[in-house]
């Protein structure tokens, strides 16, 4: 792994890795490839070169054990009530940067990488970097997005025995629910890729702050395995050449 250069900020990577996955069972375990899923964040995120360290939060003992044959570090398991599935992010970030600061450790900003993208590679990564360090002060943080499948223009919410749509629709005009996708406005959906942030946006109980910079993914970039279908999908990728997982290196003895 090379070292970040003396005159960048200092970063570290946080991974978030709990165990009680609802829609795919011990998904940050699951095979791809010939290694355990959240193998390739990890792996990324020490040859991208960007981080001082690289660090799982995890509430399972296996998930740290596999984290640290990687390469990673765990520096304690998560606390059960801030693994669940409704646990915002927040709570463990600050759970982990104050056992950070009891270890005098520090770092200018942080960025979550979730191990359910795993073809985000160490380019993305340094791409990522490299725009957020070009906005520096200007921005709180960066987050991934791609352009949405699903435009919200055409999405509805129920009303009794109707239903009306989401999105505010023009007064004249064809509507947005009757338009043409090339037609609306782009919209973009936020990705599992990644996020950057300076660690200033934590004083404000935040993750992201107000001022968010979009850092576009390209082609399977942000993909994310989510849901059962999602493991055949990502198998046939890499079998057919379609993306590009990271290579691994060598485990940790």
């Amino acid at each position: 792994m090379t070292p970040p250069r003396s005159d960048e900020p200092t970063a570290v990577a946080l991974v978030p890795a709990r165990a009680g996955s609802e829609r795919v069972a011990r998904k940050n375990l699951l095979p791809l490839a010939g290694h355990p899923l959240i193998a390739y964040t990890i792996s990324a995120a020490r040859q991208s070169g960007v981080f001082d360290a690289i660090v799982v939060s995890t509430d399972s003992i296996e998930i740290a054990e596999v984290a640290q044959r990687y390469g990673a570090q765990v520096p304690g398991l998560r606390t059960p009530e801030l693994a669940t599935s409704t646990s915002p992010d927040i709570d463990w970030v600050l759970e982990l940067t104050r056992r950070f600061a009891t270890d005098n450790r520090s770092w200018d900003a942080f960025s979550l990488l979730r191990p359910t993208s795993p073809f985000r590679t160490a380019a993305t990564i340094q791409r990522a970097w490299a725009r957020f360090r070009d906005l520096g002060e200007r921005i709180d943080s960066l987050r991934a997005v791609e352009l949405c499948k699903q435009h919200p223009g055409k999405m509805w919410v129920l009303d009794g025995e109707l239903m009306n749509p989401l999105l505010p629709q023009s007064s004249s005009g064809t509507p947005y629910h009757s338009s043409q996708y090339q037609a609306l406005p782009p919209v973009y959906a936020q990705n599992s890729s990644l996020e950057i942030a300076w660690m200033r946006v934590l004083d404000d109980g935040e993750i992201a702050g107000r001022r968010v910079a979009p850092f576009f993914t390209e082609g399977a970039e942000g993909f994310s395995l989510d849901y059962p279908g999602d493991v055949e999908t990502a198998e046939r990728w890499v079998a057919e050449g379609i993306a590009e997982l990271p290579p691994i290196e060598a485990a940790v003895a």
